[in-house]
């Protein structure tokens, strides 16, 4: 598919990075791959969860305190398929069949760009493995909506399977008051007129310039919308009913939106929204006991009294206190599989360094820095608290939500 037959030479460009082949002979998708790679392509690679984020901190991906909170309190590879996790830890888009994962570069400046705060409503189209859904729940808290459109209904499922996970076995559902995230399978260009608006939005899909009031039209007036239109990330500020803010924050390479198909009869689907949610008396007392505990933890923290080794049950997950190796800020690449295809978008570094002199610095500081052993994962105090109350074990357990240990 790159073979350009009576070229002298090829060159097969995508958003600043070119790839150069001499004729000849067709150049694969694999060799397109391997030159990329080659020619500079520096991925944040971290061993685990905690050092990629490390990474995308240095890089200035990551800038404020409650996007790096939620992204170390869920690891991305817990929404890879088994046998494709020794790469959830890199700078790279992932895809197998309809599942998709965009890279964590990507993930970082949308979260930034989204300026989420605790009770906003979001809706996110294209939502899925649920992995972002399931950061913003953090931030957005019990009193925010979080709302997902998937296009492929197996997608959909695998989301709900891996949040039911998260909200089983995961401590960081203790830290945080998590809004639930809530899927949806159906086309996001065919949601029905009458639904609500939101504070918050972004599309996983690239946006045809006609899409584009269509998009805005989802948004509250004060509400954001991140998107990439027209091979650009986005992020549009509804200033007014009918006045927006349009700034470009970097070069990217999408699949575009699919386009509705019509019935039989000729009609669209309609995509129906889950209506806002009311909470029970139950669960509003349930909400207030949790944050009661959590209080109280974070009080006896202050007082010196510990009980709260992790920030007193704040829901915050500190950065960890081992030594690493100091990472070379420098140019990163993402590579987009979909399909047989290939798509590379170089995405500029704030803080591009190639200095040799940088180089020599980390590979000194690399050879004095012996690696340490990590802590060990930190005890879950919230449930120690609630096991140890004067009450029945069914109302210790809806307390706990009912999660496993």
């Amino acid at each position: 598919m790159f073979t350009a037959p009576g070229s002298a030479r090829r060159d097969i460009g995508v958003r600043g990075t070119a790839v150069v082949a001499q004729a000849g002979g067709p150049l694969s998708a694999e060799s397109f791959l391997i030159v990329i790679l080659i020619m500079g392509g520096a991925v944040s690679a971290g061993e685990d969860n905690d050092e990629l984020i490390d990474n995308l901190k240095e890089a200035q991906y990551i800038r404020t305190d409650l996007v790096e909170q939620a992204f170390r309190a869920i690891d991305r590879a817990d929404y890879y398929l088994e046998e494709f996790k020794e790469n959830a830890y890199k700078d790279l888009a992932w895809k197998h069949g309809n599942i998709h994962l965009s890279a964590p570069c990507i993930y970082s400046e949308v979260m930034e760009a989204l300026d989420l705060q605790p009770g906003l409503s979001f809706l996110n189209l294209g939502s899925g493995t649920g992995y972002l859904s399931s950061m913003v729940g953090l931030i957005l808290g019990p009193f925010g909506v979080n709302h997902g459109v998937e296009l492929h209904s197996d997608v959909t499922e695998y989301a709900k399977q891996k949040l039911d996970v998260f909200i089983r076995t995961s401590d960081s559902f203790d830290k945080f008051d998590f809004c639930e995230p809530s899927f949806v399978t159906g086309n996001c260009l065919e949601i029905s007129p009458d639904c609500c608006q939101y504070d918050r939005v972004y599309c996983g899909a690239g946006v045809q310039k006609e899409h584009e009031e269509y998009m805005k039209n989802l948004l509250k007036v004060g509400g954001i919308l991140v998107m990439p239109l027209e091979e650009k990330l986005t992020k549009i500020t509804r200033t007014g009913p009918c006045a927006w803010e349009t700034k470009k924050i970097l070069a990217v390479s999408f699949a575009p939106l699919v386009q509705p198909c019509r019935s039989e009869s000729g009609q669209s689907r309609l995509v129906q929204l889950p209506p806002p949610a009311v909470r029970s008396l139950q669960d509003l007392a349930r909400l207030a006991i949790r944050g009661s505990i959590k209080r109280a933890m974070r009080q006896e923290v202050a007082r010196g009294g510990g009980g709260g080794g992790d920030g007193g049950g704040s829901g915050l997950k500190s950065t960890p206190m081992f030594k690493r190796r100091r990472v070379r800020r420098r140019r990163m690449e993402t590579i987009v599989f979909l399909d047989k295809e290939v798509f590379a978008s170089r995405i500029s570094n704030p803080s591009d360094d190639t200095s040799c002199e940088d180089g020599e610095e980390e590979r000194q500081v690399a050879e004095r820095t012996p690696r340490e052993v990590k802590p060990e994962p930190p005890v879950n105090f919230l449930r120690q608290r609630v096991l140890r109350l004067p009450l029945p074990d069914p109302l210790k357990y809806y307390l706990l939500y009912y999660r496993e240990k």
